[in-house]
């Protein structure tokens, strides 16, 4: 008895599933969609964050704005202090800072660290809406026993 390759289901499944995964919703998983992204302040309100460095080691302050963007938004030297001007949006609760291109970079987490180690050293900065209702928010950032403190 002959066997036939077209009738054994191998012929089946090496041509047939790929056709069939061409025509289901897999094959727009990679589509490309325009993004909308707010220019400008309007609506938003500005909250000012001032960040002193009250430690002997200059910081590195950062700001993660998506899961894969990060970017540096301050260095602050010792003795020194940096001002940062955060949007706030009361409608959504979201911290955003602007680009170059007055783009709202919405603010996942900002944190500062010791410069040259910052992302090891890192203690997270949080933002409330409770400051953007005082109108700004201070911090001062020390060596503690083990770790940097901001308060």
């Amino acid at each position: 008895m002959k066997i036939y390759p077209w009738r054994s289901g191998k012929v089946k499944i090496r041509y047939v599933l790929p056709v069939m995964l061409a025509f289901t919703s897999f094959a727009n998983a990679v589509e490309l969609h325009h993004v909308i992204v707010r220019k400008g302040t309007d609506g938003l309100a500005m909250v000012p964050l001032t960040i002193s460095n009250a430690g002997t080691e200059g910081l590195s302050c950062n700001a993660d704005f998506a899961h894969w963007y990060s970017a540096g938004i301050a260095t602050v030297e010792p003795g020194k202090s940096a001002r940062i001007e955060l949007w706030f949006d009361p409608k959504t609760g979201t911290f955003t800072i602007l680009n170059d291109k007055r783009e709202n970079l919405p603010i996942e987490r900002l944190w500062c660290g010791l410069a040259g180690r910052a992302y090891a050293t890192r203690v997270q900065i949080a933002l409330d809406r409770t400051d953007a209702a005082k109108g700004g928010r201070a911090v001062s950032c020390a060596m503690g026993q083990d770790s940097l403190v901001c308060r």
